[in-house]
């Protein structure tokens, strides 16, 4: 198994970080990936991920919920962004990037601008995108779309939408549904529309740790661990063997981010 989108470098982790990827090795996951979220996390990330080299993977990438001109000195990071990924890197993605308007509007036109700007940075630099969004389906495509052509690949984490929606993202080559705990809650209306609409081949697995902990550690601290709860509902939902959803998802995982394990 691999969790394509963890965030074990925050502090709920501060406490049994190493514990926790023990515990991930363990449990059979092979890799983890963890997105940056603004410039106090960079430096963190890539000191954890040099200690668990092979094992853990950084993206470098401005989080939506960040791009705030009040406490980020975004064109600063910006400049960082393009400088770190010009030389040698260990970054494997551009995330955790994109827009979410769910509970503010402020910086509406800013995070559009900001997302677009990682957008062409993923496609000069070719590294796949790692996308949030919350209440912005529609931007998403529409800036997707506009420079899909430029080879951009990446994974819309945390999919929960309808089957609408879904066939809108996969008709862009090269992408993912990041598919996460949600899954497996008794209302959530996503095993159906992975059954009619999703096939196991446009799929990878993530936790979003500390987040989103699934049935049956839903109430818990997600961790990488409890990523083989999902793993194992979505076998179901394909009528597949979990040995057989574990194959197809690391492959789709490891051709996406170019990960040898």
């Amino acid at each position: 198994m691999i969790d394509t989108h963890s965030h074990i470098d925050a502090e709920e982790f501060l406490d049994d970080r190493e514990d926790t990827v023990l515990r991930a090795k363990e449990a059979g996951v092979e890799a983890i990936l963890i997105p940056n979220i603004n410039a106090a996390t960079l430096s963190p990330i890539e000191r954890l991920c040099a200690d668990h080299s092979q094992y853990l993977y950084p993206m470098i990438g401005l989080h939506p919920e960040d791009v705030n001109p009040d406490h980020t000195d975004i064109p600063a990071f910006m400049e960082t962004m393009e400088h770190r990924l010009s030389q040698q890197h260990p970054f494997i993605a551009i995330g955790e990037v994109g827009l979410d308007f769910y509970w503010d509007t402020t910086y509406r036109e800013l995070q559009l601008d900001v997302f677009e700007q990682q957008v062409l940075m993923a496609a000069n630099f070719r590294l796949p995108l790692m996308i949030h969004a919350r209440n912005a389906h529609d931007d998403i495509v529409r800036i997707i779309q506009k420079h899909h052509s430029k080879g951009l690949t990446g994974v819309f984490h945390c999919f929960s939408g309808d089957a609408s929606q879904a066939a809108e993202l996969l008709r862009f080559t090269g992408f993912m549904l990041g598919i996460g705990g949600v899954l497996t809650f008794k209302k959530s209306t996503l095993p159906q529309v992975l059954a009619e609409a999703v096939p196991p081949s446009r799929v990878v697995l993530e936790t979003d740790a500390p987040y989103l902990a699934p049935v049956p550690m839903r109430g818990k601290r997600n961790e990488p661990a409890f990523i083989r709860y999902t793993l194992q509902r979505l076998a179901q939902i394909y009528g597949l063997s979990p040995e057989q959803m574990e194959e197809i998802t690391n492959n789709n995982a490891k051709n996406l981010f170019q990960i040898a394990l």
